[in-house]
């Protein structure tokens, strides 16, 4: 695990289930769940990982939006967001993100869309992050 302790932004802890591919999930103190769907060998008890991955994207563009909106004073009454993940080819592939926002006027509108372009999960996702893997025994 990373030495840089004081920077750490979150943590998530990942176990194995009996099922072939299920796994519990605990971050922040939250117990989630993933799997895989059926016809990948899983049994369909949780979300799978992209899955996951939109749902991080997601809640981090609706929540961005809110703080910023509410920093501005601004009347936004939701967010919703919705995703997609595509792949075309092995060497094409992309996230559909659909924004749709209530209560604010075209000008609002167009800077949370900017907004919406720089929040830091969508810059992870974009730019990438190395990960530093280690392996250890039980």
């Amino acid at each position: 695990m990373s030495e840089d302790r004081d920077h750490t932004i979150a943590t998530a802890s990942v176990t194995s289930e009996e099922t072939p591919y299920g796994v519990r999930i605990n971050t922040g103190g939250h117990a989630l769940r993933g799997d895989e769907p059926v016809d990948h060998g899983g049994a369909d008890s949780g979300p799978a990982p992209f899955g996951l991955l939109l749902s991080g994207l997601g809640a981090c563009t609706a929540i961005t939006l809110r703080m910023y909106a509410e920093h501005q004073s601004w009347p936004l009454a939701g967010v919703n967001v919705e995703l997609t993940y595509v792949v075309k080819d092995r060497n094409t592939r992309w996230i559909d993100r659909l924004i749709t926002l209530h209560g604010v006027d075209e000008n609002q509108r167009a800077k949370l869309a900017e907004i919406a372009e720089k929040t830091p999960v969508t810059r992870v996702v974009r730019a990438g992050t190395e990960i530093r893997t280690t392996t250890g025994t039980a």
